[in-house]
């Protein structure tokens, strides 16, 4: 039997709130195997995001444990959570989080110059064309449109090569075509390095390109579907 790529077991997460404490998730378990793409869907304030989160080391569970390649994340410090992450993850946001001083290429390389890699712009630049954006290396995010931006955001998460790929509404900024055409490479930059795929959406389309659908509702897994 495989060890799942993430695994969750009671996850709980309550935050404090200007109003007091907040419960946002309420007992999550779940295994996502090595490969799968997974969508999570649900109405706003159902805690996609958060759960997101927490795979990523992003957020801390206030109760239960996270396993993610078989490390327990709920043990490790800052640091080496950081570190995990360096090696083992890539992260795609709905607003790009694309550093404003510099470049495309920069951007794309700094996960790689961070690990240590000499090759980090050669990697960057190879990255950058895989996603068309060859012609815009020397670019720097505020002189690109929203949906070159994402799609340099999606480089540097696969630049290196992570076993495990999150995104949170990569969508969620774009009009319709730079939407569909940011899925297109999302999942073919999965296909071509085999990455397991986990994903919030709010589309029903996009949802449907996944191999399971997990639907959350206040806090809770209300639904899980096998796509295909």
């Amino acid at each position: 039997m495989t060890t799942p790529v993430l695994s969750l077991k009671n996850v709980m997460l309550s935050l404090d709130g200007n109003a007091g404490r907040v419960d946002i998730l309420h007992g999550i378990s779940l295994d996502i195997e090595e490969g799968q793409t997974v969508g999570l869907v649900g109405p706003s304030g159902s805690g996609k995001s958060s759960l997101l989160m927490l795979m990523g080391g992003l957020e801390r569970a206030s109760d239960g444990t996270i396993h993610a390649l078989g490390q327990d994340l709920t043990t490790m410090n800052e640091d080496t959570l950081a570190r995990f992450r360096r090696y083992n993850m890539g992260i795609v946001f709905q607003s790009f989080h694309l550093i404003p001083t510099m470049t495309a290429i920069e951007n794309v390389a700094t996960p790689l110059e961070l690990a240590g890699a000499k090759d980090a712009f050669e990697r960057a630049r190879s990255e950058l064309s895989d996603v068309g954006l060859s012609h815009r290396a020397d670019h720097y995010p505020l002189q690109m449109s929203g949906g070159e931006q994402q799609r340099v955001a999606l480089a540097r998460a696969s630049v290196a090569r992570p076993k495990i790929l999150l995104a949170d509404e990569p969508t969620g900024n774009l009009d319709g075509t730079n939407g569909n055409a940011i899925m297109d490479l999302l999942f073919g930059l999965r296909d071509k390095h085999g990455a397991t795929l986990v994903l919030v959406t709010h589309s029903d389309v996009l949802a449907a390109r996944c191999d399971q659908i997990i639907r959350l509702e206040d806090g809770l897994i209300a639904q899980e579907s096998t796509v295909k």
